[in-house]
């Protein structure tokens, strides 16, 4: 979703080339704030915060009205009515956000059968295609747009180019209720007075790893030599950032993307420092993912953890598996060797563990299971789950932690 308040936006004229574009990124505008708009009328143009009103909780979304004071997504409520004492808050619903998604996704759907969604109110489109039936790819995004109006209520923007890379970073500089087409001979133009920031892909610390090195601009990264940018941001990173500086990315639209990662959290009513609570919790949270890797007949090659402090600095650790697995004491074992390597020990709001590289199960066979008396133990315990309830059954060592401070602990 994009984060921005819609100032610097560029959109196309009715007119533009989109000689070579084929690729359409469509994202709704502020989804949240508009679907409850959508729900609610009165709401209209007003500063609306989609987020809890208690003062542990983050900002889902917000609308643009909001936005011009600053707020923005993942950032603490308590914060943004500061920035915007006048908002209203109001509760997330996203039960009502997946219906108004599904509407959407059809309308696509009729479009393309090419649709790869991203999230629950973004896609990328194919629509080389569908040329004979809709007309060019600039008329199919006119088009799309219209539909989501007339049919949905709502509004979106929508980047048109020649890779998924550069439909993307168009849809984020149109918006609000915009289009913005690049033909494929306009491509490094487009790029090369870009901030690295805006490319999809770089993150924060990377952005801020080029920027220390005077890497700014798109056009930045391709004057800079390979071990620069390798010493910023690694040699992986930095081969994909100056093929995507270039204007190459062969990605297709993917229409059954499998799931590569699933993950919990979990936010503690007050601040937590006893380091075995949080030791214990990992074992927890590694446990519902290793449920929910087995139910869907996944394992894992890659174990990560979240470790949110109080001052709201998150930092993420990961480590590979030797073998795959989805055993939730394997997944634990890690989760808390990694957390035990974190020197910080003031207090966490939140932790996490995430499940990574996904794989069908089964798919290597030792010659002897050392994790054999584990897999009966799980087993024993999902059959127990799926007699008595998930709620009912729990490790021991969980009972005391649900009663100890920190709270929240479910």
């Amino acid at each position: 979703m994009g984060r921005g308040d819609g100032s610097g936006r560029i959109v196309s004229p009715a007119d533009a080339d989109d000689t070579g574009a084929g690729i359409l990124h469509v994202d709704m505008d502020a989804f949240y704030a508009a679907v409850e708009v959508l729900h609610d009328p009165s709401l209209r143009g007003l500063p609306l915060i989609i987020g809890s009103p208690d003062g542990r909780s983050v900002v889902s979304s917000a609308s643009y009205e909001a936005r011009r004071y600053g707020v923005r997504s993942a950032m603490p409520v308590a914060q943004a009515i500061r920035l915007c004492p006048t908002a209203r808050i109001v509760p997330p619903d996203f039960t009502r956000y997946r219906a108004v998604s599904a509407q959407v996704m059809a309308i696509f759907e009729q479009i393309t059968p090419l649709v790869e969604p991203l999230s629950i109110d973004e896609a990328f489109l194919d629509v080389r295609g569908a040329r004979r039936l809709w007309g060019s790819p600039r008329e199919i995004g006119a088009l799309i747009r219209r539909r989501v109006a007339d049919e949905v209520g709502i509004t979106c923007s929508v980047g048109v180019a020649a890779t998924k890379h550069v439909a993307k970073m168009a849809s984020t500089i149109a918006k609000p209720d915009g289009m913005l087409v690049v033909a494929a001979t306009d491509t490094a133009d487009f790029l090369a007075p870009r901030p690295v920031r805006a490319m999809w892909g770089v993150g924060p610390k990377a952005a801020e790893a080029l920027e220390a090195r005077g890497i700014r601009l798109i056009r930045d990264i391709r004057a800079a030599s390979a071990s620069t940018l390798e010493r910023a941001v690694g040699p992986g990173l930095a081969a994909r950032i100056r093929e995507l500086a270039d204007g190459h990315d062969p990605r297709p639209v993917e229409t059954h993307r499998a799931e590569k990662s699933l993950g919990h959290e979990e936010t503690f009513e007050r601040d937590v420092t006893d380091r075995d609570l949080l030791r214990s919790e990992l074992l927890r949270l590694a446990d519902r993912v290793a449920v929910r890797l087995r139910r869907a007949e996944w394992e894992a090659g890659v174990v990560a953890i979240k470790i949110r402090f109080a001052d709201f600095t998150t930092l993420t650790r990961s480590q590979s598996l030797p073998e795959p697995t989805s055993l939730g004491q394997r997944i634990g074992d890690v989760a808390r060797s990694l957390f035990d390597d974190i020197e910080r020990h003031d207090p966490v709001r939140l932790v996490g563990v995430r499940a990574e590289r996904l794989r069908p199960a089964g798919g290597a066979i030792a010659l002897w299971d050392e994790d054999e008396d584990w897999r009966r133990v799980e087993g024993t315990l999902d059959e127990a789950r799926s007699k008595f309830g998930a709620a009912m059954i729990t490790r021991a060592r969980h009972l005391g932690a649900r009663e100890r401070p920190g709270g929240g602990l479910a």
